[in-house]
Parts: C-alpha cells; structure tokens; sequence
C-alpha cells in the first residue's frame, strides 16, 4: 500500500512538473546587435518552436519603449511548428549602448511569460564639450570655446548655426588632430539670450546627425528667465558623452532639439 501511494504521488509530482514547463522554446532570447552609423533602424529576429503536442496562441507582444515596434503572429503556433518574433529599434539619434526589452505573453496555463531582450552597440560619432555656455550678469561679452573631438569617421566640416542672431559662430578644424573649434561669441546687445546651437556634421551624408548646445546669456534689466539644460538636466561644465541631443535618447544629455527657436522678445 505504501509503495502504490509512494509511486502515485511521484506520478503526480512529475505530471505537474510536465504541464508546468513551457512548450514554447525560444531558440535566442537575447540579440545582439551592431548597427553601421548609416542605419536608421536595428531589427532583432526571436525565434521560437513549440515543443509541446497542443496548439499555443502569443496573446501579447509588449516592447518597453515607442522606440521599439513588434507584433505577435496572428495564428495559434501547432505542435512542432515555429516562427519569430521581429523587433525593430528605431535609431534616431540615439548612440553608445541601447538595451530594450519585449514582453511575451501566451496562453499557456501557468506561463509567466518571457522577456526578450534586444542589445544595440551604435557608433558615436563625437564628442564635444561643454555643451553649455553661459556669460553670467556684468560678464564681459568675450567667445568662449566649444571643443568637438571627432571619431573615426570622415568629417571634414561642421556646420552650426544658433537660433539666436545675435550670437556669432566660428567653426574651425584644429590643425593635426581630429577635432574642431566652435567660437562662440554674444552680440553687445542688451537683451537676455537663451538659445541653442545646432551642430550638424557632414557625415554621413545619407543619415545626417544633429547635436546641439545650450547658450544662455543674462542681461541686466531684464526677466532672463529659467536656465534650461536639456531633458535631463545636466549642470553646467559636466562632460558630454558621444550623443547627439534628442529626448529621451538616454544615457546622452544634452540639448533638447525643442530649445532649438528663437527667445521670446
């Protein structure tokens, strides 16, 4: 008697175990990716097989950002058979080290469902610092410096240009090194600036990057107003990583292209 009930519990141990295991197997749960500069998008493929002798449907596709599409199949995969899922990371201007993640939920009994994770190594272009320039109020009006060090990539030029005209610019290449010069210099006037520079390589030719910098200039007399730094609120004289300025395209912090008009006079 003992030994019958010892074998029927085993037997229910291990028929649980069985209908608790998932059927659906994915191949790669975790891609890895190296998009050329020139890309506009990354796309992952995740692939599975149903390993189990019922149908199973994927009832939720949930990717953690907006930068980041995919979608569940439309059909129930049978027993044995296979497929993928396909996520697609929108680039932007995002660079360095991305990671997203894709919730799947299907409707097996007691699945918790699976995190699919997409990994994107994308090439930064330069870096520049600061990326914030400020003449406090009764500072004298003199340029100060924006240095721009370049990758390994061929850019031969910048163009900046800064939504304030009273604000002059020069860009020059510094002789023997890879790296550019942005001279910024206010205007005499006498009105408060904060405004924005847009800097803008010409490489690549195909996909233009854009970054930008801050300016603020006080003046006396005046409502200067708040000091923006970017959606991140980095503080003045911190270093600016590879990025190029665009919200939310974390982990870089600098200007945010929506600063990117002129001050209200």
């Amino acid at each position: 008697m003992k030994t019958r009930l010892l074998f029927s519990v085993i037997g229910l141990v291990l028929a649980l175990g069985f209908s608790a295991r998932a059927a659906l197997v994915w191949e790669n749960p975790e891609v890895d990716l190296h998009p050329t500069l020139s890309d506009k998008t990354a796309v992952a493929h995740f692939k599975y097989k149903n390993t189990g002798d019922k149908p199973i449907k994927i009832t939720q596709v949930q990717p953690s950002c907006g930068c980041t599409t995919a979608a569940p199949p439309k059909d129930p995969v049978a027993p044995g058979g296979s497929g993928e899922i396909v996520a697609t990371f929108n680039i932007g201007d995002r660079t360095g080290e991305q990671t997203k993640t894709i919730q799947v939920r299907t409707d097996e009994p007691n699945a918790q469902g699976t995190a699919l994770t997409l990994k994107a190594t994308i090439p930064r272009l330069l870096e520049y610092t600061p990326a914030f320039l400020y003449w406090r109020l009764g500072e004298e009006h003199a340029p100060k410096t924006i240095e721009v060090k370049i990758g390994d990539f061929p850019v031969t030029k910048l163009d900046v240009t800064s939504s304030d005209p009273a604000i002059k610019i020069e860009s020059a290449a510094v002789p023997n090194e890879k790296a550019f010069r942005i001279t910024v210099t206010p205007g005499a006037g006498d009105h408060p600036i904060n405004a924005a520079l847009k800097i803008q390589p010409d490489f690549p030719k195909d996909a233009p990057k854009t970054f930008y910098a801050n300016v603020r200039v006080d003046a006396p007399g005046a409502a200067n107003g708040p000091i923006r730094f970017g959606p991140r609120g980095r503080v003045p004289g911190a270093p600016v990583a590879f990025a190029p300025g665009a919200p939310g395209a974390g982990p870089s912090v600098t200007a945010s292209p929506a600063m990117f008009q002129p001050p209200p006079k």
